[in-house]
């Protein structure tokens, strides 16, 4: 079925909602929506998209106004004002989630995976279910297609990374969330939770000598600006996970939930194809803007973790279940 025709149908189902109202009225519904990510960020550009479709679909009786670049607020005190019902959408790193919904840091795990292939595969899949499950236990409703973060590297201002002993005491700024301070701690790093909207400043006056995240946002923050080298370690990937206010979506019509789970959802896949474009010309653009790039060996990296016990212990904190499912895509990590 075409897109068209599924917006015709679903057009007719809210049919009620509408009735009498136009794009000039005030809708029925007025919704807010917040990222920490800079408004040119593909997932902004694509969410954005999706808002507009959405109430030009609805005839104006759905209206979801955007807020990036944690104009709201961190990313933990947006996640309080979504639970409040104050704002009623959130694009958050499942890693800071996890901070309300352990699981959504499952598919953080350190060097879990190595290709979007396999992340895809598995966040479609068994191990996403099994997150989104988690997630609708503590009253939030995670859309059925998460977003695209890539995977994340590590970047310096005093010296390359090559292997896990270059990462011995450098203060690295990490987001909020226990798996980031884990991670690097093996490595026998010095981990700094700092919230993304700080994250340039701390850099730029030294409070924290490195930070680790996917190009994109390397790129559209303008870290480069105060970092000198970027590791392309891959050591953990993290999406960004759409959620909403339970209440919130149990407000509205069954028609109007449908066409805002297939627009988000056409959103969360354009995003993605984005995403990978972006990434194959990112490093370049970086390398023009005077970044200096290196490539690690991975079996270094994940050796350090398994020797520190730190897959041992996640494990642990998981639950086997959960691991099995994590590791039906990763392979064995132990």
């Amino acid at each position: 079925m075409s897109g068209i025709s599924r917006r015709s149908l679903m057009a007719g189902a809210v049919s009620l909602a509408v009735a009498g109202c136009s794009d000039t009225d005030q809708p029925a519904f007025s919704y807010k929506l917040g990222t920490n990510l800079a408004l040119s960020h593909p997932l902004n550009v694509r969410i954005i998209e999706a808002t507009n479709r959405i109430r030009e679909t609805t005839g104006g009786a759905m209206s979801i106004q955007v807020f990036p670049s944690s104009q709201l607020g961190a990313d933990p005190g947006m996640l309080g004002q979504l639970r409040a019902d104050a704002i009623q959408f959130q694009a958050i790193a499942g890693v800071i989630l996890s901070m309300y919904t352990p699981l959504s840091s499952l598919n953080g795990i350190g060097f879990a995976f190595s290709s979007d292939e396999q992340v895809f595969t598995a966040m479609d899949g068994k191990l996403g279910a099994l997150i989104r499950a988690n997630i609708a236990s503590k009253g939030l409703f995670a859309f059925e297609r998460v977003f695209d973060n890539g995977f994340r590297h590590i970047t310096t201002s005093e010296r390359p990374i090559h292997e896990p002993g270059d990462l011995e005491q450098l203060k690295i700024r990490v987001p909020p969330g226990a798996l980031w301070t884990s991670t690097f701690r093996a490595f026998k790093a010095a981990p700094t939770s700092i919230s993304f909207n700080e994250t340039y400043s701390a850099l730029q006056t030294r409070v924290v000598d490195g930070q680790e995240n996917p190009l994109a946002v390397i790129d559209s923050a303008k870290l480069y600006e105060v970092q000198k080298y970027c590791c392309l370690s891959n050591h953990m990937w993290d999406g960004f996970w759409l959620i909403a206010n339970a209440g919130a979506m149990e407000r509205l019509p069954s028609g109007i939930q449908d066409i805002v789970k297939m627009e988000f959802e056409r959103a969360a896949l354009e995003q993605r194809r984005d995403l990978a474009a972006l990434n194959k010309k990112l490093r370049e653009n970086l390398a023009a803007r005077g970044m200096e790039f290196n490539e690690p060996e991975p079996s270094a990296f994940r050796r350090a973790l398994r020797e520190s016990g730190f897959y041992t212990d996640w494990k642990a904190q998981f639950g086997p279940e959960a691991w099995a499912v994590l590791e039906e895509y990763s392979g064995s990590l132990l």
